[in-house]
């Protein structure tokens, strides 16, 4: 269970089930593709050495020692544990849940965390539900081993949650810690405990959208397409501007739900969070929703013809004029 703190009033401590930094210790679940380690695990690593304690990092895979060696090196990681099978080569959340529930209950681990990512999002819940505990979403911020900070109402407001579980269950916004590092000695691994896989669902197909461009969660620059753009063809304008900067492409909601581009684009409280050094908004409203997944970039650009669009309101640099005019000109002049 979970209590929200507001300042104005009066708060009430329970004895049971506080941690104290002597008695923490961190299981961070590891996202891994192709290899490669995802950049948010990173930043959930650096929140999950911030609660003071030991963090021991979980790998599972069919085929996961290039990832195991890399991620005994990351700082902060005392121990990895190993769950090598093919029944997590294709990351099912089923899988992976009972396997984050056992390896607790084996180890003792007092927090379970992993990156607010759509991997994240879809196994910690479960994991929570088996061990009947409340999870914990979408940190910014660390108070102390049993208190957090997180975004509520699309980022509108901030909420201090204090948690009297014994078992914390966390998901980390990545863009809110840095990436952690690296360390000289790789940390000691071992076998992560054996579960019993029930074929509850099974891996059909995956079709990925494969692009030369970075990665929209990591990206330090991203140019952005709203409903203005009026069609998925006219996304090629933006696609030109980006590859002569070096950045990624995303869209708004309004944008993804009438089909001009794939959903794996969208940004928002719904979609992806960012926070690039620099994001360009093209022919973006600013709905509060677009805003959540956005507003903590360092630098916001905004394009649009409408002076009253929301956009500007966040906008740090703001261009009133037709896109179909001032992108192509802004693309010849980089």
């Amino acid at each position: 269970m979970f209590a929200l703190r507001r300042a104005a009033l009066p708060t009430m401590s329970l004895a049971r089930g506080y941690a104290s930094s002597g008695n923490v210790s961190a299981l961070l679940l590891v996202e891994h593709k192709d290899n490669k380690i995802a950049a948010s695990t990173l930043n959930a690593l650096t929140a999950a050495s911030g609660l003071g304690g030991s963090v021991t990092a979980l790998v599972a895979g069919s085929a996961p020692d290039s990832v195991v060696a890399e991620v005994s090196k990351l700082a902060g990681v005392s121990k990895v544990l190993v769950a090598k099978d093919a029944a997590f080569s294709h990351t099912l959340p089923e899988s992976h849940a009972s396997l984050l529930v056992e390896t607790q209950k084996k180890h003792g681990f007092t927090h379970l965390i992993a990156a607010h990512s759509a991997f994240g999002k879809n196994v910690l819940p479960r994991a929570a539900a088996l061990l009947d505990v409340a999870q914990i979403s979408d940190i910014t911020a660390i108070e102390d081993a049993d208190t957090f900070v997180r975004p509520i109402y699309a980022g509108n407001a901030i909420a201090t949650v204090k948690s009297s579980d014994s078992i914390k269950i966390i998901t980390v916004r990545g863009t809110a810690f840095p990436a952690a590092g690296h360390q000289d000695t790789a940390a000691p691994h071992e076998d992560a405990p054996a579960v019993g896989v029930k074929d509850q669902s099974e891996f059909v197909s995956e079709h990925m959208q494969k692009s030369d461009r970075p990665e929209l969660d990591s990206a330090t620059r991203v140019i952005a397409g709203g409903r203005g753009m009026k069609n998925g063809e006219n996304f090629g304008l933006l696609y030109e501007m980006a590859d002569k900067i070096g950045a990624a492409v995303g869209a708004s909601r309004a944008a993804v739900d009438a089909g001009y581009v794939d959903n794996s684009l969208q940004i928002g409280q719904t979609g992806k969070i960012v926070a690039p050094e620099l994001y360009v908004a093209v022919g973006i409203s600013g709905a509060i929703q677009h805003l959540a997944g956005m507003k903590d970039s360092k630098t916001i650009v905004a394009i649009n013809k409408d002076p009253e669009a929301p956009i500007f309101q966040v906008a740090d640099y703001g261009l009133v004029a037709d896109l179909f005019t001032a992108v192509p000109e802004l693309t010849k002049k980089l």
